[in-house]
């Protein structure tokens, strides 16, 4: 029996076609190349992807070239000179989340059957091989954006937590990609209210809008830190949550937080420049910075929490219809179209919010 088993699965994975996957080689060229046959261990799956979508932010970190701090020293807990050039071939992976079939699974593989549908992580490839437990089964109830927004909101769901985000608390979000979006569907969930959504796009304030937002604004155009003063009966906002990754929302979340308040930074911004001041606003409120990052453990309320967990109560969330990654995922495009779609995430941005794509 196992050796017909066995049989059977050399069948499969030798019937599998070439895989593609998309590459940027700089932040304008992307390109669709052929990868290696997927290989299918016992714990794993094969999986075809249907869906899938970008992570903006940090993607640009690796496209752009400004995630490279070096190499991070686990022990030492800090970047340090790199011993060897990273990204030899001088190509960056594009894509965070897919949502596919089951297509293959391996002898010891338990909880999911060939069939099923799942989302994990993965940059835009149409076949992945994924072990069993980084696979998320989605249940009646998830769409296909609701899928791919799991990863948004862990991040969203970390820092609303990280921040402490209580009933009747003022909540002000600047970035309005998908964090940011998710963000506001945690906060107004957790009994937040007003929250402000802050973004220089208008395309992103009407997605903020319809996630909603109590007030949004566009900090290019006010005194965003101001503003948040005038909103909240010049007390400030009890708490910012900042996932734009800019200098300049960062000093206005300084400005607009109230005293003895909480900004959390959840961005993964390049090196700031000047225009941050801690000696002026900051210095004299004493606001809380926290930072931010759901999927470094152990987690700050550890051991009653982990990522684990956080994905868990997301996926509830999303099967009960209480947050939503529906208007978030857009434009939606072909595989083949990501490689001129994905570019007009730095040159035209208000052309998409969180970019998806189908197979």
């Amino acid at each position: 029996m196992w050796r017909f088993q066995i049989f059977f699965l050399d069948i499969l994975t030798s019937s599998i076609p070439m895989a593609r996957e998309i590459v940027a080689l700089s932040p304008e060229k992307l390109e669709i190349r052929e990868v290696e046959d997927p290989v299918v261990g016992d714990e794993q799956v094969l999986v075809r992807a249907e869906y899938g979508a970008a992570k903006h932010g940090t993607e640009m970190a690796a496209v752009k070239g400004y995630g490279n701090r070096g190499r991070f020293d686990p022990e030492l807990q800090l970047f340090v000179q790199a011993d060897e050039p990273g990204g030899s071939e001088g190509v960056s992976r594009v894509g965070n989340m897919l949502v596919g079939k089951v297509e293959v699974a391996g002898q010891k593989v338990e909880s999911l059957k060939v069939g099923d549908t799942v989302a994990v992580h993965s940059s835009f490839r149409d076949l992945v091989v994924k072990p069993e437990g980084r696979c998320w089964k989605l249940e009646e109830g998830i769409g296909w954006k609701d899928a791919v927004c799991l990863d948004p909101a862990d991040f969203a769901m970390g820092a609303v937590r990280d921040g402490n985000v209580r009933v009747g608390d003022a909540v002000a979000v600047f970035g309005l990609g998908a964090i940011g979006l998710m963000v506001i569907q945690f906060a107004k969930l957790a009994g937040a209210y007003p929250v402000i959504g802050l973004d220089p796009l208008a395309n992103r304030r009407a997605v903020g809008e319809t996630c909603g937002a109590d007030l949004l604004m566009d900090p290019a155009a006010v005194d965003a830190g101001l503003e948040l003063k005038m909103a909240t009966g010049n007390r400030g906002v009890d708490v910012v949550i900042e996932y734009s990754g800019n200098v300049r929302a960062m000093h206005a979340a300084l400005r607009g937080v109230a005293f003895g308040g909480t900004v959390v930074a959840g961005a993964y911004p390049p090196p700031y420049g000047a225009g941050l001041d801690l000696g002026a606003e900051a210095h004299l409120n004493r606001p809380n910075l926290i930072f931010s990052r759901a999927c470094s453990e152990p987690n700050r309320d550890h051991p009653r929490w982990d990522e684990d967990r956080i994905f868990s109560v997301c996926k509830r969330l999303f099967q009960e219809g209480k947050i939503t990654g529906e208007p978030i995922v857009t434009p939606v495009v072909t595989f083949e179209e990501i490689v001129d779609e994905y570019p007009k995430i730095m040159s035209d941005p208000g052309s998409n919010v969180k970019l998806g794509c189908y197979f």
